[in-house]
């Protein structure tokens, strides 16, 4: 008799004991040896067929000691060692089985093995780190190896629902593959006719074809599902899902009063990524960071991407709240680490706001709220950090919605005024050019700093608006003081969102009102416009140039000054920033940057203003370096239009201009 590992499947426990029955009542009958290890219920089960059949004794005993039934409770701790199988211990206690069995006994020995036994039954024996189904395949290899060195033959049973769901279906071929022979389950009988087998097979095929109709009619379901709830691009829940755990998180820290964080997280300067890497890559790292964040929850807590670089954590039930500071120190951390992305490397850093329910607020509307506005305070303060809500935030959001709110309604009334600070020519002392500065008399607060507003207008996307009336304004005015110098230039301030809002059309038009000869109105931009520019910044400022109006690098030394950038653009002036301006008089190290700086900037052809020059030695010290221009208040400040048109018609130097000293009468190069 050869030795055969055999494979049965089954449905239902009845097929089970009916077909182990037949397998093992076969065996007694022909005088051979049956084992059988089983769980206790089925070895009763299978005693009682047997004893129907007339095989054992009203004991459960075969007369001859030919049926050996082992419980598999028993068997398993003995081969068995720290929740792992161990294949010499099974290799002694089985092969000794087997050899007890063969001993002395001429026929052939028969085993059944219940393989769900290892795969559910391991109450007393827990696995330590295998899965169930590996723990079976160790098993059935071990039952190879015994199968070299003793002669019997040996039967595997295995319920199909041991094989559930369909990442089961590699360990299920396995399984048939440690066999040489595999019968399926009930469903299908070897001893029906041709006919019948065939029948069999086209309802199985029919049962097939309707399950995978079914699955991918499921499949689509559950596509459009995701569509509707999930972020394409990260997989992530998206701001419809998000509002509905947040909420339900809330009912849960409600209940066990235990509190909830909410992180809000916007990357960095993204945009930055996207006009210098494209969107492509731009979408690259959303998809890298949405797994980074998702690396540091727990499985009841939620990542959601609400849209753009914006990205939101809920954190339920916490235990301790300090948990939440030092997942968003973790994030801030994990996200200054480099993101590969493709040919390219990115490095990105990412703004956090956190609030907590219920010590915050008590609705989901609430706790988002303040997270956005905690997150705003992190940007605020320098960015690549994190901040708690406070009460104070919502006070000064609030009257930040007012202010914009406001600002809306002063565009085009006499709230929203022009004035224009002297640009003094420091070789003749002459006023040749003026900074046009926005001013804001609000009606109950008085007059507000442009370092309030301004931001709030390039947040709410009112700088569009409200440069292109400055514009419009400063080229009127320029043009009426053109009667007076014919070389006389307003200076109008471009702000980097104006660019990056589509105001191509107003553009076009500015373009349309400089035609032909001087333009009387120049440009201020920042180095961050020019750093981080895209093609289509690059044209614009390109069309201006082309235009001749000229183009002045406000705040040069304060960002990330790049030479390449300078001689690329071919700008006209350099604005000396005012911090490198004040103190100069007892400062060495800034004489020696501003003479630097005048120095490089002549060689590339630029001409240099010095901002903020406020005492005469000031002065005196950058015209001895050869700086150009000069503007602050030792010249004027901002002064409404008459103010100003009556500064500019007056005798150069003197009171007049507020100076310390006596006029510039001559140059003071040497």
């Amino acid at each position: 008799m050869g030795c055969v590992h055999t494979v049965q499947f089954y449905e239902n426990d009845s097929f089970l004991i009916k077909g182990l029955a037949d397998y093992i009542g076969a065996a007694l009958r022909a005088g051979d040896k049956g084992v059988v290890i089983a769980t206790r219920r089925h070895l009763d089960e299978l005693e009682e067929a047997l004893k129907g059949r007339g095989l054992l004794d009203n004991a459960g005993a075969e007369a001859n000691g030919r049926y050996i039934p082992l419980e598999v409770d028993h068997m398993l701790p003995l081969f068995m060692e720290n929740g792992l199988p161990n294949e010499e211990r099974f290799s002694n206690e089985i092969g000794d089985v087997i050899a007890r069995a063969a001993f002395g006994h001429s026929g052939h020995v028969y085993i059944f093995g219940e393989m769900v036994a290892i795969l559910c039954g391991l109450a007393r024996c827990p696995l330590r780190s295998l899965g169930k189904h590996d723990a079976a395949i160790y098993v059935e290899r071990y039952f190879n190896k015994l199968l070299q060195q003793h002669s019997f033959s040996l039967l595997c049973g295995y319920p199909l629902s041991a094989f559930p769901r369909q990442q089961d279906h590699a360990m299920f071929q396995e399984v048939c593959a440690l066999h040489t022979a595999v019968l399926p389950a009930e469903s299908y009988d070897i001893r029906a006719g041709v006919d019948t087998l065939q029948r069999t097979v086209a309802d199985l095929q029919q049962q097939a074809f309707a399950l995978a109709a079914e699955v991918h009619d499921r499949a689509q379901i559950e596509q459009a599902l995701r569509e509707v709830n999930f972020d394409r691009l990260t997989g992530l829940p998206n701001r419809s899902v998000f509002q509905s755990h947040l909420e339900m998180d809330i009912k849960r820290a409600h209940r066990s009063q235990l509190p909830l964080a909410l992180l809000f997280i916007d990357l960095d300067h993204f945009k930055e990524i996207n006009d210098t890497l494209g969107h492509q890559t731009g979408d690259l790292l959303l998809l890298q960071v949405g797994r980074r964040l998702a690396s540091y929850v727990r499985e009841t807590d939620t990542v959601a991407r609400l849209g753009g670089d914006e990205f939101t954590i809920t954190l339920s039930e916490l235990q301790d709240v300090d948990s939440a500071t030092h997942i968003a120190q973790k994030i801030l951390d994990d996200l200054a680490r480099p993101f590969h992305l493709g040919a390219e490397v990115a490095y990105i850093s990412a703004s956090i706001g956190i609030t907590l329910y219920p010590q915050d607020a008590g609705n989901a509307s609430e706790l988002l709220r303040n997270a956005d506005q905690a997150m705003y305070q992190s940007k605020d303060a320098g960015r690549n950090r994190f901040s708690y809500f406070t009460r104070s935030m919502q006070e000064v959001a609030q009257a930040r919605m007012n202010l914009s709110n406001d600002l809306r309604r002063a565009i085009g009334g006499p709230q929203l005024q022009v004035y224009y600070q002297p640009i003094v020519d420091l070789a003749t002392g002459r006023i040749g050019k003026a900074e046009a500065l926005l001013r804001w008399r609000h009606p109950a607060q008085g007059l507000i700093s442009p370092v309030e507003f301004i931001p709030i207008a390039e947040h709410n996307g009112l700088i569009v608006t409200i440069g292109d009336w400055v514009f419009h304004e400063a080229l009127r005015q320029a043009g009426h003081w053109r009667a007076l110098d014919a070389d006389f230039t307003v200076s109008v301030n471009v702000s980097p969102a104006q660019f990056y809002r589509n105001n191509d059309e107003h553009y076009s038009e500015w373009l349309r009102h400089c035609k032909g000869g001087s333009p009387a109105v120049g440009l201020e931009i920042t180095e961050g416009l020019l750093l981080a520019s895209n093609a289509a910044v690059i044209q614009q400022l390109l069309a201006f140039q082309d235009a001749g109006i000229q183009l002045s690098l406000d705040d040069f030394g304060t960002g990330y000054s790049s030479l390449s950038y300078l001689r690329k653009f071919n700008l006209d002036f350099l604005k000396i920033d005012q911090s490198f301006v004040y103190n100069l008089e007892h400062d060495a190290a800034n004489v020696a940057l501003c003479e630097a700086i005048i120095v490089m900037a002549h060689k590339l052809g630029l001409k240099v203003i010095a901002e903020g020059i406020e005492t005469w030695p000031q002065c005196e010290l950058l015209s001895r370096a050869g700086c150009d221009y000069g503007q602050g208040f030792l010249f004027g400040p901002a002064l409404p239009v008459e103010e100003f048109e009556a500064l500019l018609k007056a005798p150069a130097g003197g009171k007049r201009l507020g100076w310390d000293a006596p006029p510039l009468a001559a140059p003071l190069r040497d």
